[in-house]
């Protein structure tokens, strides 16, 4: 029973992603698939990169950052691709990188930092604008679009290859994704499935149990290291999120405010982990103004 439960929890992370998947590639696009950004041991840690073949660029860049539950999901699916942002003078890229049962945090922090190091090292070969990198996640990736936002001056997590490279960004589209991790299961009830295998998600996350890992559930957590050098952020949220309370958005973008960042919420009524509704033309709309006014010179 707790093994089923787990998995259409799973599904339920993961099914907002392929939902993204629904508007035509453009021909116009130049593809690059597969390329490697780091390497840990024998297991190469990927991204794909699009493009525009129009335009003279070089491009202010968006990448996209799955989710999963840090546990699975793929690059395979790319939103700003398929939304069309490559058609409105951006690139875009998908990125992997480890999965809790694998390496547990701050692997996944360090790998999204490589591949922001990365994309910058490679922005001439690319026709990439290196200071003009936007990020976007959902739920898992959410939590770590927020960390790449708001640890820009934070060298800790910066580690392998390009580190002479900056691994900041310069604006954070973050759907409903974990912001404080300590206090990430606060008032689920401990006896239902649902609550259990998320114990179990954070569990993997950190290495341990929350109340065991305190010191990495920090680490772990966006408000953490929130100052006045953090990106300006745009957050969706839906106020019946059974996954990730809508108070973890609140919560980051109360701290922001209070540090003098950027940051608008958007709450949406009714809303769970993910659905149609993050993908209005009316939400589509403020998120083009948010990266046009913060990647667009």
């Amino acid at each position: 029973m707790k093994k089923t439960c787990f998995l259409a929890l799973f599904v339920l992370i993961v099914c907002f992603c392929s939902q993204l998947a629904f508007v035509e590639e453009g021909a116009s696009v130049k593809t690059f698939k597969d390329l490697e950004y780091a390497r840990h041991g024998d297991r190469s840690m990927k991204l794909d990169l699009y493009v525009p073949e129009k335009g003279e660029g070089p491009f202010p860049l968006v990448v996209w950052i799955h989710g999963g539950g840090w546990i699975g999901g793929d690059k395979n699916d790319c939103p700003p691709l398929n939304l069309g942002f490559c058609q409105k003078g951006y690139a875009a890229a998908s990125l992997s990188y480890r999965f809790s049962p694998v390496a547990p945090f701050p692997a996944q922090l360090e790998d999204v930092k490589a591949a922001i190091r990365w994309l910058r090292a490679s922005s001439g070969e690319y026709n990439l604008a290196p200071d003009h990198i936007g990020v976007w996640g959902a739920s898992a990736g959410g939590h770590l679009v927020c960390l790449l936002g708001v640890t820009g001056t934070t060298k800790q997590f910066d580690v392998g290859e390009n580190l002479d490279q900056s691994s900041e960004v310069q604006a954070v589209c973050n759907f409903f994704g974990p912001t404080d991790v300590l206090t990430g299961l606060d008032g689920f009830d401990p006896k239902t499935d649902l609550t259990k295998a998320l114990i179990d998600m954070y569990t993997k996350l950190l290495g341990g149990p929350v109340e065991e890992k305190k010191d990495v559930a920090l680490m772990a957590s966006p408000t953490t290291y929130v100052d006045e050098h953090a990106a300006p952020f745009l957050h969706v949220h839906g106020t019946v999120d059974l996954l990730v309370p809508v108070e973890q958005a609140e919560k980051l973008h109360d701290k922001l405010r209070q540090a003098n960042v950027s940051s608008r919420l958007f709450i949406l009524p009714q809303s769970g982990h993910g659905g149609e509704e993050f993908m209005s033309q009316k939400m589509l709309k403020e998120i083009q103004i948010f990266f046009d006014k913060n990647l667009k010179p």
